[in-house]
């Protein structure tokens, strides 16, 4: 639940933007994709809760549901995959109605706060690895989402990072910072 002064924060930066950009394009792209979600949701026949927020010039999506539910947990899918496709096509679709391009992010049962706690795991134990006289520390193949969220960790650990590959096989390479 968002304390009053993001709310009044919120409230100041819709009332101050213009039409269809900051906070209120922001708030129209979340409805857009909530409105998608939740046909989706019927088509599956899958209870669930839609969430939205905006915050850091970002809209955030969160399907819940009281009981985590094996419906849910295939939105999921194996490392994510699915939740990513389907954050891909819900951003497909606010692309498809307001010809803007969204940055929309989609979570499903809390499955990106979990992953991150993991991400963050995995740059702490590369930058341990780098601290004990590692050259360099390859990491495993992830999307372009979790990358970013494990170079932002690795730079405030003081290293540097980069990501190889290509496709499926793109990851991140963990190294001192020079």
């Amino acid at each position: 639940m968002p304390d009053e002064t993001q709310l009044a924060t919120e409230e100041v930066e819709e009332a101050t933007a213009p039409e269809g950009t900051g906070a209120s394009r922001l708030e129209e792209e979340g409805d857009i994709a909530a409105d998608y979600l939740e046909e989706l949701l019927d088509i599956a026949d899958i209870d669930g809760d839609i969430d939205i927020e905006v915050r850091n010039g970002r809209t955030y999506i969160s399907i819940l549901t009281d009981e985590e539910t094996d419906s849910l947990a295939n939105l999921v899918g194996e490392g994510g995959e699915v939740l990513d496709a389907l954050q891909e096509l819900t951003r497909l679709s606010v692309l498809s109605a307001t010809e803007n391009r969204s940055r929309l992010v989609l979570d499903i049962s809390g499955y990106r706060d979990r992953r991150n706690v993991e991400l963050a795991k995995i740059a702490g134990d590369a930058a341990e690895q780098i601290k004990a006289g590692s050259a360099s520390v390859p990491l495993e193949p992830m999307g372009a989402y979790e990358r970013k969220i494990v170079h932002d960790a690795i730079a405030e650990l003081g290293l540097e990072s980069e990501s190889e590959g290509e496709g499926a096989k793109r990851h991140i390479v963990v190294s001192a910072a020079e």
